[in-house]
């Protein structure tokens, strides 16, 4: 990677340096990836020594969607109100101190306020990463730049459980917390002395009832569809019901509200462009395949197969590996080839892999699952980086903080929902499959019952990765040229 890159305005060429930008932005980004899923190994262990249910440990996982859900919509506007230098301090210091509280916190509620500050450090830090790389790096180098952000999003979450499996082994859950802290010290440190102001500061005008708007829309469809993934709520419950419909309403009159502005908070015509469009689809199945399959997995290695949580994060660590070091060559591939030929093979696996684990069993070997795993992180990998870099490609300057602001805040919303349904399935099956049981209390039928649950969950993440396969056919390269944006679609 080159470590000096120009981008020229009309008065002025703008040298950045990359490299020490890059090494700041991924590095406080692997940690805020790591800390997210190497808690989620821990749920058990904390269930147990804070004497917490289910249903309220999920809730560290339904606030952190929540407010990424509240605050991700609303990067665009600080994306040009905030400089670069400001936005990324500012990420640093809620996630040292969302990570410092949970280090230190000794019960479950100072542990959930731990989550939201760290959950306010990545709702800034995701779309500043996307943003700072979409404008520091020219348009025929951004597949391989996209490539390595796509390494450190995959590689974190890989070795998170594997990390903190071993941790839980021969310490407490604190320290998953504590071997972070450095980390995000270093990285604050680093990009005081090292990040630059790569955005443009347009001061757009704060509209208080977009804002608004926006925060009950996302955050009341991402509260409602977390709720129904609780296992107690059913999808006809109130609970779920309730935030959902009045989130579609609010996202309904804020869209409305951004078309009739003349500054909006977020700028809807980036609609306008058609392959910008199909990336945002092919992103928003993608995230709910990966996410719905990434959630159910460790349950069917510890539940129906019996293994431990460190055996399971070891099972499913090599998949992980995999991806993170073919995100940077299949960005490469895309810099040279385009998306269609690596989008379309990419989906045509994930179906495939999806199709076998919707069969297997309590005797299915571990290598299977491991082999299916990796190929599945393979096809993964094909889909992301080239749809998302693609769609992004395709609007003009102006429009990229919108861009990278609507698809982080989908990637947030397809989470909550494909988790949410899989879950649903999951518990339906389970349920399904121990009515007719006749001992449904031993632990070959609970075991069983998980196999069941697991294979349907399988099968709804296979019926979504084909509707992406199909829309695959009709993504085509954006070809940008120097000092020119791409036509919109009339």
């Amino acid at each position: 990677m080159s470590t000096m890159s120009q981008t020229s305005t009309p008065s002025e060429p703008t040298t950045f340096k990359v490299l020490p930008i890059m090494i700041a932005l991924l590095l406080s980004g692997f940690i805020g990836m790591f800390s997210e899923t190497a808690l989620n190994i821990a749920l058990n262990d904390l269930m147990q020594i804070l004497h917490i249910t289910t249903t309220t440990a999920q809730w560290l996982t339904t606030a952190f969607l929540l407010t990424l859900g509240i605050l991700v919509p609303v990067s665009g506007l600080l994306l040009q109100t905030f400089t670069t230098r400001q936005l990324f301090v500012a990420s640093l210091l809620f996630s040292i101190a969302g990570c410092l509280v949970a280090a230190l916190a000794p019960t479950f509620s100072v542990l959930l306020i731990a989550r939201i500050l760290q959950a306010v450090g990545t709702a800034l830090l995701l779309p500043l990463m996307f943003n700072t790389i979409l404008i520091i790096f020219p348009a025929e180098k951004r597949g391989a730049a996209m490539g390595i952000i796509g390494l450190v999003i995959m590689f974190a979450p890989a070795v998170g459980p594997t990390i903190a499996g071993l941790v839980l082994q021969n310490l407490s859950w604190h320290w998953i917390f504590w071997i972070s802290l450095p980390f995000l010290v270093f990285s604050l440190i680093f990009g005081i002395f090292f990040m630059q102001n790569v955005s443009k500061i347009t001061k757009p005008k704060i509209d208080i009832l977009s804002i608004l708007l926006s925060s009950i829309g996302f955050g009341g469809v991402v509260f409602g569809f977390s709720k129904s993934g609780e296992g107690g709520e059913g999808w006809a419950s109130p609970v779920v019901l309730l935030p959902a419909i009045i989130g579609l309403i609010a996202l309904i009159l804020f869209s409305m509200r951004q078309l009739k502005m003349k500054q909006p908070m977020l700028n809807l015509r980036v609609f306008k462009y058609p392959m910008f469009v199909i990336g945002v689809v092919m992103i928003f199945l993608c995230m709910m395949t990966i996410l719905s399959t990434m959630l159910i997995l460790p349950l069917f290695l510890q539940k129906g197969l019996a293994l431990s949580a460190l055996t399971a994060g070891l099972v499913l660590l090599p998949g992980g590996i995999i991806n993170g070091l073919l995100s940077p060559i299949m960005g490469s591939l895309f810099d040279k080839f385009g998306p269609k030929w690596l989008v379309i093979p990419g989906l045509a696996i994930v179906v495939a892999v999806l199709f076998f684990l919707s069969g297997i069993t309590t005797t299915s070997a571990i290598v299977l699952i491991i082999v299916l795993h990796c190929c599945l992180m393979i096809g993964i990998s094909m889909i992301m980086m080239p749809a998302q870099t693609n769609g992004l490609n395709q609007l003009p300057l102006e429009l990229y903080p919108d861009g990278t602001a609507i698809m982080s805040t989908l990637q947030q919303v397809a989470g909550a929902i494909g988790t949410a349904i899989a879950v649903s399935i999951l518990s339906k099956g389970m349920e399904s499959y121990l009515s007719q049981s006749s001992m449904p209390e031993s632990v070959n039928e609970m075991a069983n019952a998980m196999v069941f649950g697991s294979q349907h969950s399988f099968f709804f993440a296979m019926i979504v990765s084909v509707i992406g396969l199909i829309l695959a056919f009709f993504i085509r390269r954006v070809h940008v040229k120097k000092g020119a944006a791409q036509a919109p679609m009339h």
